[in-house]
């Protein structure tokens, strides 16, 4: 019996040249993804250009503009309401803010507290040998502004939360902390009068720089400063910028009466320059009484001035 042809198809090898077909499309996308992960990315390099003197200046001018913007706001703020600027179209300052800037009460007088503290710091915080960050925002300043602390106590303040916060600007909360454990410390009562006569001590105070020695009359006492009285000017001071002198009251009076000559003195402006050699002698003579060269110099040189000393009786 002859065996039915049969249908199985030849194989035929292909030619070298010719593509072989898919047989499955599983292994075609996997290839693809090799190839895909194989990839290559080419990342063209940008070239940064350091910046020119004359940008940096630019830099630099700029983000003092962005941190002093709460500053020029108060001190614009201020102004409008000390010359009372706004009295053509509003009756208060507070309506007037709410109106043109839709700021309450509280934030319009909140950015001028935190000018005057920004101030005071500018002038109480000591700078020698060292730069130390200022406030770039209100809100660093509003808990200092609260507490109604006196100026040098401000800096002090301020310079603490710096430190604490690695000598870099703190934040509100920082210095909200040290100003609660401050007010809640016992006050140490401020033990210097006004009519005492007290020496300056420069310490860390760049203000008082040049003035080690001068001695001057206490004019105004505060709850951690005094304003002192010398015989080139007037200086508010913590009190450990100040060393008492331990007086009898007349001792005192004496020395207030020669601090006032003393500053009239100053103030002819056309004195000789020995005159001010004199001064800063006399200004740093902390005794009670004058050699009677000392009173025969001053009396000549006031008398040349015309400005002849009488004793008060």
């Amino acid at each position: 019996m002859n065996k039915p042809p049969s249908r199985r198809k030849k194989v035929i090898p292909l030619a070298s040249g010719e593509p072989k077909p898919a047989t499955d499309s599983a292994p075609e996308n996997t290839s693809g993804q090799d190839n895909l992960a194989s990839a290559t990315i080419t990342v063209t390099a940008v070239e940064i250009r350091e910046l020119t003197e004359e940008e940096q200046s630019l830099r630099l001018q700029l983000e003092r503009q962005v941190e002093r913007a709460f500053l020029s706001a108060g001190q614009a703020l201020m102004e409008l309401r000390d010359r009372r600027l706004y009295r053509s179209t509003h009756r208060t300052f507070e309506e007037y803010c709410r109106d043109r800037f839709n700021y309450s009460r509280d934030a319009a007088y909140l950015k001028i507290s935190a000018t005057v503290v920004y101030e005071n710091l500018q002038k109480f915080l000591p700078t020698i040998g060292r730069q130390i960050p200022m406030p770039t925002n209100e809100r660093q300043l509003r808990f200092l502004a609260k507490a109604e602390l006196e100026p040098a106590v401000q800096a002090d303040v301020w310079q603490q939360a710096v430190e604490q916060a690695g000598n870099k600007i703190p934040s509100g909360r920082i210095v909200k902390g040290i100003v609660d454990r401050i007010r809640e410390s016992p006050k140490i009562p401020n033990p210097y009068h006004i009519g005492e006569i007290c020496i300056l001590l420069p310490k860390d105070n760049p203000d008082l720089r040049g003035k080690a020695g001068y001695w001057g009359v206490v004019t105004d006492v505060g709850e951690y400063s005094c304003t002192v009285q010398t015989w080139d000017g007037d200086y508010t001071v913590k009190i450990e910028h100040l060393k008492l002198l331990e007086l009898l009251d007349e001792d005192c009076q004496f020395m207030q009466q020669l601090c006032v000559r003393l500053r009239q003195l100053h103030q002819v402006a056309s004195r000789d320059s020995s005159v001010d050699w004199l001064l800063q002698w006399l200004g740093k003579q902390a005794k009670p009484y004058l050699s009677s060269l000392h009173a025969l110099l001053l009396a000549a040189v006031e008398r040349e001035y015309n400005l002849a000393w009488r004793q008060p009786k």
